[in-house]
């Protein structure tokens, strides 16, 4: 799972440029396609003006010093902006004498202006914090892991970040207040992840308690590492310590606690019983509108609903099928409990165990790096490494997640995993999951893409899309099996696994959010039709709850992959080209899934041509 979008909400009003001369409506495809891409260009600079967490993401040292502006009068700002920027392409550009690609980016620029006008519609039906790697955790790891320090300028821009973090917390309570006030509220146990939480950030040293602090560590270790390099001399070390000191101190510290003292105090109004959002205020209307978002299609919760059931059946039959290869001698139920029990399937539960997983991991990825150039014309230049959650926001049988890397390949993409309950860390399922957030899977795809050449930054660079990223990652779990992995069964029924936790992710996300199912109903039907152990269970369906609609995204974009590629083989024959076709869906950057159809459906009939 990719995880950085929730970071990039508005920061600051920007001016929109001067409208450009009109377009000559006689111009060339080419000469309108190449005026209207440079447009684009300058565009995605005025957008990423909003946000400098972006902007750092993204390898830049513009706006070091600052974090983004959380607040709603910031939604609407960028909302305002993103309007304005769409009328001025109306006004100037002439869409019907584009090329194919260049009305592809037209539409990707409309959609996106029609997605921020969705997500501004519902924002107060939203859970703003809760325990899935909300902003309050995601500001603290964003300046520990992207925000490289070289000097004593970037120090004192981590020192002015951190400070500012205060500032973020406290737009962030306010739209929590506000949208309590309408009794919108996460469960209590997402009340309960945000003040443990909390209180981790703020606990050791310069704070009360044993240790150091998370931010106070990586800060100070900036500093030890400029005075051993003789960038700064022992004064100045000691004047920046006293610096972040006072940030923490001062600014950080008190807002969290302020954050953290007012859940304490509003939990009892949050509900002990988990219910979907089907009980609020306009709350189907809020849940279609997030299916959408999250699948970039029409369709409705019963729809969803019905293709998880089926593929439910249909990987159940698969996984009998290896059930009866591994000669286990009884029912899909007991493999299930067998598979969760047996201590042949994890490592020891300690730090040990927790290096044998990332080894394993990488040794995977290894194998799979080998057989890339087969299957794909265009590989990623950027590095990947694999890294354990840092112990403030590592939570016991979390999903793994991946953070990009930047488009320069100065910093790797990073795959993540909890690894605090090893129990919940089943082997069989650790090669697909490495495939997953590595190779082919998310690093692949959003390095091909901050690596294009020849589309529109806000096309390359720009935001993350589920369906797509999701659905790719999805789809290269099965096609690491073609290219020769999974060859011990368990492993194999590991990838069916999670598969299947996908299906079931269309079935229970529904079920909780449409159909009335309570949290412990989604459990119940998680465990009879998976073997994941029920920490891991438990810890996916209040991720469901709190995240609506967010894991319909992966099986309805794997399911449009395979279909566009059944489609291109039937067409093309013996002349279907699979490097071609992944290049194809892969070249140009995150879309909807309308519009990958478009691209793919333009590639067969290219091939066809020739």
């Amino acid at each position: 799972m990719l995880r950085f979008a929730a970071l990039l909400l508005a920061s600051a009003a920007v001016p929109v440029a001067v409208p450009a001369v009109a377009a000559d409506h006689h111009a060339s495809a080419a000469s309108e396609a190449e005026r209207l891409t440079a447009w684009f260009d300058e565009k995605f600079e005025e957008e990423l003006a909003f946000s400098p967490i972006r902007q750092t993401a993204l390898g830049r040292r513009t706006d070091y010093d600052k974090i983004d502006d959380f607040s709603d009068a910031a939604i609407d700002r960028q909302l305002a902006w993103r309007r304005a920027a769409v009328a001025e392409m109306r006004a100037n550009f002439d869409h019907d004498v584009l090329p194919a690609d260049a009305q592809l980016s037209w539409q990707m620029f409309e959609w996106r202006l029609e997605q921020a006008e969705q997500y501004a519609r519902y924002r107060d039906r939203m859970y703003i914090l809760h325990q899935m790697n909300g902003t309050h955790t995601q500001l603290p790891s964003f300046l520990i892991s992207q925000h490289a320090v070289e000097g004593d300028s970037d120090m004192q821009a981590f020192i002015a970040r951190v400070g500012a973090i205060g500032r973020a917390m406290d737009q962030l309570l306010a739209r929590v207040q506000a949208n309590a006030v309408r009794d919108v509220r996460p469960p209590q146990f997402a009340y309960d992840a945000v003040i443990d939480e909390s209180r981790k950030l703020t606990s050791g040293a310069p704070f009360d308690g044993e240790g150091d602090s998370a931010l106070w560590e990586a800060g100070t270790a900036h500093i030890a590492a400029l005075r051993e390099s003789g960038t700064i001399d022992a004064m100045r070390a000691d004047a920046l310590r006293n610096e972040l000191r006072h940030a923490l101190l001062m600014q950080m510290g008190p807002a969290y606690r302020r954050l953290a003292d007012w859940f304490e105090a509003d939990r009892p109004n949050a509900d002990t019983e988990a219910r979907g959002v089907w009980a609020l205020d306009e709350g189907r209307a809020y849940y279609q509108n997030r299916l959408a978002a999250m699948t970039t299609t029409e369709l409705t919760a019963e729809e969803i609903h019905d293709i998880g059931l089926s593929e439910v059946v249909r990987i159940r039959g698969e996984m009998e099928a290896i059930k009866e290869q591994v000669g286990f001698d009884g029912t899909l139920e007991e493999f299930f409990a067998f598979m969760r029990e047996d201590d042949r399937f994890y490592f020891s539960n300690d730090d040990a165990g927790a290096e044998d997983y990332i080894e394993a991991a990488e040794q995977h990825l290894a194998f799979i790096n080998r057989r890339l150039p087969d299957f794909f014309g265009v590989l990623p230049k950027a590095d990947l490494v694999v890294k354990r959650v840092e112990p403030f926001r590592e939570q016991d049988g979390a999903a793994q997640h991946y953070r990009p890397g930047t488009p320069d390949g100065s910093r790797p993409g990073v795959y993540y995993a909890h690894l605090s309950d090893m129990r919940a860390m089943p082997i069989p399922a650790l090669e697909v999951i490495a495939y997953h957030e590595g190779n082919p899977g998310h690093h692949m795809q959003n390095s091909i893409a901050q690596e294009l050449e020849g589309v529109p930054n806000f096309r390359s660079q720009g935001e993350y899309i589920s369906a797509f990223g999701e659905g790719w990652a999805l789809y290269s779990e099965l096609l690491a099996k073609e290219m020769g992995a999974y060859e011990d069964p368990y492993s194999d029924f590991g990838r069916l696994t999670t598969e299947m936790w996908r299906a079931i992710r269309l079935v229970v996300d529904t079920g909780i959010h449409s159909k009335g199912w309570s949290e412990q109903e989604a459990i119940d039907y998680f465990l009879a039709n998976s073997p994941m152990p029920e920490t891991t269970v438990r810890s996916e369906v209040r991720r469901y709850i709190v995240w609506p609609g967010q894991a319909t995204a992966y099986k309805i974009g794997m399911i449009k992959i395979q279909d566009l590629r059944a489609m291109a083989e039937r067409e093309l024959g013996d002349d279907f080209d699979i490097r071609g076709f992944h290049d194809t869906v892969l070249g140009g950057g995150p879309v909807p899934l309308g519009i990958l159809d478009k691209r793919v459906r333009q590639w067969v009939a290219a091939m066809k041509a020739d």
